[in-house]
């Protein structure tokens, strides 16, 4: 379907990307970014993220027949109360958050106050780099895009949201949100805590200066993602708190038990530990690689 206009409200990487492939797949006849400060305005419509941007988030949400929250999670709340004036009958709202339980349980009864349709969509599409410079139309081909609908959930609106990811050549997992919570925590959350963690402990600047110089590939690659946003990744690690701490007491059994294969001297039992890391690793590297597009 073609969207007559679509208000991206936080024009960054991830909506800055949506508003790119939204034009230059023609699925929007309108779009048009709220951001907050005045230098984003003219950034956005150099680089063609929206058609037009604007401060004032009435204006923005006004006549969208689609909102899409593209915000920290902490700031998404007060945006959806913010615009439920402006909003048009019937309007679908959706999202971009990493955690989903309680972004769902606010914005699905806010929205529905003023009117509107909620559904609750996470594409797996993130990156290190911040900012509308680094958005680019493709960063959602190949992605998973996990939507979480309820027993509340419009069926319309929620086809249309599965319809909308897949235009954008995403691949749609449905789940329910606290599903979304309990595996995003281990496979996305969990990691990230992990590369800060890493990062802080080993370029600690009490640490001799020889310590940087020999961190090579294997620690870049491992502590990329340290480089997030850390405002993102506070509300994150806050909003799916109970989730990450049963998925760090998890990790830390593992490290524990690395801690008791070393005190032992168990070659064999090392190895076989690493070797099963691995394997598990391969098949997923090579099932994600035969589902890719070519």
């Amino acid at each position: 379907m073609r969207w007559n206009k679509v208000a991206i409200l936080g024009v960054g990487l991830l909506g800055g990307s949506l508003g790119h492939a939204l034009k230059q797949r023609a699925l929007a006849q309108r779009v048009t970014g709220f951001v907050r400060r005045r230098a984003s305005l003219r950034e956005c419509e150099r680089l063609g993220a929206v058609d037009e941007a604007t401060l004032n988030l009435s204006e923005a949400v006004r006549d969208a027949d689609l909102i899409v929250l593209c915000t920290p999670l902490a700031q998404m709340r007060p945006l959806a109360e913010q615009m439920r004036p402006a909003l048009q009958p019937g309007a679908i709202v959706t999202d971009v958050g990493s955690v989903k339980a309680s972004v769902v349980r606010d914005l699905e009864t806010l929205v529905a106050r003023a009117g509107g349709r909620f559904v609750g969509s996470h594409p797996l599409a993130g990156a290190e780099k911040t900012g509308v410079a680094w958005a680019r139309p493709d960063l959602f081909e190949g992605a998973v895009c996990v939507v979480t609908p309820t027993a509340r959930t419009d069926a319309k609106a929620l086809q249309q949201v599965e319809s909308l990811w897949r235009a954008l050549g995403a691949r749609v997992l449905s789940l329910s949100p606290q599903q979304h919570d309990a595996l995003l925590a281990r496979s996305s959350h969990l990691p990230h805590v992990l590369a800060a963690a890493l990062a802080s402990l080993v370029l600690d600047h009490r640490r001799p200066r020889t310590q940087s110089l020999v961190c090579a590939n294997g620690f870049r690659d491992t502590t990329r993602i340290a480089s997030g946003s850390p405002e993102m990744w506070r509300d994150i690690a806050l909003a799916n708190r109970a989730h990450l701490r049963r998925a760090l007491a998890e990790f830390i059994r593992q490290l524990q038990r690395i801690q008791t294969l070393l005190a032992s001297g168990d070659a064999a039992a090392l190895e076989r530990w690493f070797a099963t890391a691995k394997a598990r690793r391969d098949h997923w590297c090579a099932a994600r690689a035969a589902r890719s597009p070519e």
